[in-house]
């Protein structure tokens, strides 16, 4: 069944690639886009102007839409950017939470970050508090907990893979290299479309290995529809007379 999607952090890394799929699979997609950065929007959704960090800018228009999508958030994450992390990740979710809420918005899909950890300790803590948030908020909700999401210009941690290898080996490293583990831009994109597809009745929360499965296996189903689509023979209507 086709939804209607609101997508605030459309224009980045993951947003720009997710929302063409949603649109092929069927799905209204409008995207929240700030004053001046329409040209970044190179998708044929609609876009709304408004500003992520006020939920009054965009809260209005939600009671159009059953599903949110929240994928704002400081670009390349380091220890050095936790006031960002306050001032865009923790202000844009809680404001997202907030008029989601009272639009009724009936599933709210948010990019958390796998927990625990041992480093990036104020941008995990502020991804928790607004976890919290959307708890306490009884939205039904779908939280995504990557680690690090490879792809175009995010493809450093490839020098670790010898290291994660070795420590799934190990009984006593296996659960954290598998929580920590890196997952591919493809295999976020596609989950997050999958989650979008089949919204729950309550919180579910998906960890590195299950984003891993879930992407991969939606993918496959995506590529075997697209097949039977080219195979299948060429019907003709006939006219009613």
């Amino acid at each position: 069944m086709p939804h209607r999607i609101f997508v605030a952090g459309g224009t980045g890394y993951i947003g720009s690639r997710l929302i063409p799929l949603l649109i092929a699979r069927g799905h209204h997609v409008t995207a929240l886009v700030r004053a001046g950065s329409e040209e970044k929007a190179k998708t044929r959704c609609e876009m709304y102007l408004g500003n992520a960090l006020e939920g009054d800018s965009f809260g209005a228009q939600l009671k159009k839409y059953d599903t949110f999508i929240h994928l704002v958030g400081v670009p390349h994450p380091s220890p050095s950017k936790a006031r960002e992390f306050v001032a865009v990740d923790l202000r844009s979710g809680e404001e997202a939470i907030r008029v989601a809420s009272s639009a009724g918005i009936r599933h709210f899909i948010y990019i958390s970050v796998a927990q625990p950890a041992p480093v990036m300790e104020a941008y995990i803590k502020v991804r928790a508090v607004c976890e919290a948030s959307l708890r306490a908020s009884g939205l039904p909700a779908t939280i995504l907990r990557p680690w690090y999401v490879l792809g175009p210009g995010h493809r450093w941690p490839l020098l670790l893979k010898p290291l994660y290898s070795a420590a799934e080996l190990l009984p006593a490293t296996r659960e954290g290299a598998r929580r920590l583990g890196l997952v591919t831009l493809g295999q976020m994109i596609n989950t997050l479309a999958a989650v979008a597809e089949d919204p729950p009745s309550g919180v579910r929360v998906f960890e590195v290995p299950q984003i891993r499965s879930l992407g991969e296996a939606y993918s496959k189903c995506a590529e075997e529809s697209a097949a039977k689509l080219r195979t299948a023979p060429e019907t003709r209507s006939t006219p009613i007379t």
